[in-house]
């Protein structure tokens, strides 16, 4: 079920909590076993929801999640202040160091990382024209909630608190989070956060635009963002409080991944002594849609994504058995010199995973495939690449000869023709003139031929 917090302390709080009365069929009921001010009093129930009310600063609150009937997220409706202008967020709670704004000193809550994918989508949709929706990193209290939680906030001044328009947006984006589970379900039927897609960010600014980009464009949803500055406060990476803090981050955001914006090389020892690895925003893209299991074990056998290895298109959702094969590096070379696109797709077609070179985008082999006869498919592709330069290309057993006509500056010397433009011409196929006498680039050519291996 579906909690959702309003503070009576926040204006904000309370305006997007009367949009959300007023936009579901709710029952009132008297919960007298907790005082008014607790989350007792009167409380709110609709189909996969219930709203209590607080009078204490959601920041302050001690696991206000007790006060639910068995609740499975909690979201708490917030104002977001600052100079951001129009601003509708979402985001984690917690101290990567000492606790200025509620919570425990470096303790960090239960973070709902798909559900917080979910709720960016849905402010997005519901947004007003003149709003813009951001991805905060994790800061302030509370700390200690009692369930997977997020503060969904209006911003970023009074005049955005008392925006009705802005209110109803926040409000119908919670509602929206009914039924939506707090974490991303681990893949294959696996126990463990390395089979789960969720990321702890780590780096960049307050706001993360780098890490909502992530959100928004792959199947990765992000935990708990620790932001520079919550680098900066957890002081010696090495300290057991830090170390703590970075492990909670892993922990609280069920994630086995962490993704650093800009070259910290204490940052990713702090994050692998947590049990954490250090990806790449390609690992990151590369993997959208590939079973991690599948990611592992194509890893293992050919290159890591750091490496150079790229996954095909047939890695979709693709967790079988395969084969590793080796391509025929000259022929490679050759058909890359012709159209490195064109050579990549012809691999990517088909491989389930290859390696790579140049960042990417020249395809080099081994490859993954899901039946070693593949291979023939992949070989069809990189011949028909080979025929744009070749005038005839042809198997001939283990070999692919490779035929073209070329200019010949023997023969042509021969017909007295001088060096220099004429040569040019004739090689671009063009016809000269030389004595009076036209000589067409027929006769000043020759047939060449390249043999191509095609194993190894």
């Amino acid at each position: 079920m579906l909690g959702i917090l309003v503070s009576r302390a926040d204006r904000a709080s309370t305006h997007i909590g009367e949009h959300l009365l007023d936009l579901a069929d709710w029952e009132e009921a008297e919960d007298d076993s907790r005082a008014d001010a607790a989350g007792g009093g009167t409380v709110y129930r609709t189909d996969g929801a219930e709203l209590r009310e607080f009078d204490d600063l959601h920041l302050h609150l001690d696991r206000p999640a007790d006060a639910y009937d068995d609740v499975d997220l909690l979201v708490v409706a917030s104002k977001h202040a600052g100079e951001t202008g129009r601003l509708l967020t979402a985001h984690h709670t917690g101290n990567f160091g000492p606790a200025d704004h509620g919570g425990a000193d470096f303790a960090l809550s239960r973070a709902c990382p798909n559900a917080h994918a979910r709720v960016l989508d849905a402010l997005e949709t519901h947004a007003p024209e003149r709003y813009d929706v951001g991805m905060e990193c994790t800061h302030h209290g509370p700390t200690d909630v009692g369930a997977p939680s997020m503060f969904v906030e209006v911003g970023s001044s009074e005049a955005e608190w008392e925006d009705p328009d802005a209110a109803r947006a926040v409000a119908r984006a919670i509602l929206d989070l009914r039924g939506v589970a707090p974490d991303s379900p681990p893949e294959d039927g696996a126990d463990d956060d390395r089979h789960r897609r969720h990321l702890v960010g780590i780096g960049g600014g307050h706001y993360a635009p780098r890490f909502e980009r992530v959100v928004r464009e792959t199947d990765w949803a992000v935990g708990h963002v620790a932001a520079d500055w919550g680098i900066e406060a957890m002081g010696d990476l090495d300290s057991p409080d830090s170390r703590a803090v970075l492990a909670a981050a892993f922990e609280q955001s069920r994630a086995a991944y962490a993704l650093v914006d800009g070259d910290r090389p204490d940052v990713a020892a702090g994050v692998e002594n947590a049990g954490g690895r250090v990806v790449g925003e390609t690992w990151v893209r590369e993997t959208d849609g590939v079973p991690l299991g599948f990611v592992d074990r194509a890893e293992d056998a050919i290159a890591t994504v750091a490496e150079g290895l790229r996954f095909g298109d047939p890695a979709a959702g693709y967790d079988g058995d395969f084969s590793v094969v080796d391509l025929p590096r000259e022929l490679l070379d050759e058909v890359s010199g012709i159209d490195r696109e064109a050579t990549r797709a012809a691999v990517a077609e088909t491989a389930l995973a290859f390696d790579t070179e140049h960042n990417g985008t020249r395809a080099s082999g081994p490859v993954a495939l899901a039946d070693a006869a593949d291979r023939a498919a992949i070989m069809a592709g990189l011949l028909d690449v080979l025929e744009r330069r070749y005038d005839s290309v042809e198997r001939d057993g283990d070999e692919v000869i490779a035929r073209t006509q070329a200019f010949s500056p023997e023969k042509a010397r021969t017909l007295g023709i001088p060096e220099g433009p004429a040569f040019g011409k004739l090689s671009n196929g063009q016809p000269v003139e030389v004595d009076g006498e036209t000589i067409p680039p027929g006769a000043v050519s020759e047939e060449r031929e390249r043999r191509f291996p095609l194993e190894k």
